[in-house]
């Protein structure tokens, strides 16, 4: 009786034990449902379209000839529309995600993009007959985002390579439109000495403020097996993310004003009415601006301008001007690694 007491006692504890191995084996060869991915792509523009004014010039690439001895002394040798998008440029991203099942995740990442610089506006005066540039004014933007984007992973389920679909939407929770305008202009004011002219240069920079958009993604990609716990990924995305203007700020300016030579181009003496201009002498409606849909004879907008100061209705209130729109989507490609936690 000893005996059979004692045999089934050991198979108790052996099973018991194998048990336990099965149970740590399996825990082992099944890591936590939870992911860890890293992501870095290149995005390109999909439907370019015209981009905004900057101030008072238009997306256009003009190029004008002043002859003085004509009635309307400005001909038009050139003018081209500047189309484009901000949804070219590079994109970085860090996500964390939950395996509902074998065939379905869902993913919640954080990115970083910085989109190329876009030439949004040039405009070039040269004088007839000698083709000496008079006025060059040259405005390029680019975007700098943050955004939040929640998705719903499908998968077949295989091991070694595994396609997916991602969809979902993008919530933009910090973007900035940078905007970098430079102004190198030769006029010849009233008051000035025979044979000279006023060299007027100026570096302008502004931070366009968005308002609150949601977007769309979607991704086609493959899943390569390299450990239990490491994957790396390939995959293919579009992303439609349209963004408004809210609100615009000059953020950097400089002006210098110079009695140069005519001829040489030599700095004679600064200009004594205005050698400088800086951020500080600004007014509110210069450096500050609103947009809104509509513009009416309530509107904030600018009734005189003399040199390159601008005057407004009210030049200690903000500036109105319309609403602008730009995409920060596009169509790229994306690679990463896929940590399972």
């Amino acid at each position: 009786m000893k005996k059979v007491h004692l045999f089934s006692a050991t198979m108790l504890a052996l099973a018991l034990a194998g048990n336990v191995r099965a149970q740590d084996h399996s825990s082992a060869a099944s890591p936590s449902k939870f992911y860890l991915k890293v992501t870095g792509g290149y995005f390109f523009s999909v439907f370019p379209g015209q981009f905004p004014n900057v101030g008072p010039f238009p997306p256009q690439d003009l190029h004008t000839e002043y002859n003085p001895t004509r009635p309307n002394p400005l001909d038009t040798i050139s003018r081209k529309v500047l189309t484009g998008s901000y949804g070219e440029g590079a994109r970085g991203g860090i996500a964390v995600g939950y395996n509902i099942n074998k065939y379905m995740a869902v993913e919640a990442s954080f990115n970083y993009y910085h989109s190329r610089k876009n030439l949004m506006t040039k405009n070039l005066t040269t004088a007839a007959g000698s083709g000496k540039q008079l006025t060059s004014v040259e405005s390029r933007g680019y975007v700098n985002a943050v955004d939040f984007a929640p998705a719903l992973v499908l998968n077949p389920g295989f091991e070694k390579v595994n396609p997916y679909v991602r969809v979902g939407m993008v919530l933009p929770l910090w973007g900035r439109l940078y905007i970098d305008t430079d102004v190198d202009q030769l006029t010849s004011p009233a008051g000035i000495p025979p044979g000279t002219m006023v060299h007027t240069v100026i570096h302008r920079k502004e931070e366009v403020k968005p308002n609150i958009t949601i977007g769309f993604q979607g991704a086609i990609g493959v899943s390569f097996y390299v450990s239990p716990r490491i994957d790396i990924f390939v995959e293919g995305e579009y992303r439609n993310v349209p963004v408004r203007s809210k609100e615009k700020e000059v953020t950097a300016f400089e002006q210098t004003n110079n009695i140069v030579n005519a001829s040489t181009g030599a700095v004679v003496a600064p200009l004594p009415t205005q050698p400088t201009r800086g951020l500080s002498d600004l007014s509110v409606a210069e450096k500050h601006t609103k947009y809104v849909t509509t513009l009416d004879k309530n509107s904030n907008t600018p009734v005189n301008q003399i040199g390159s100061k601008v005057f407004y209705r009210n030049d200690n209130e903000p500036s109105n001007d319309l609403k602008s729109y730009i995409n920060i989507g596009g169509l790229g490609a994306n690679a990463g690694i896929k940590i399972k936690l």
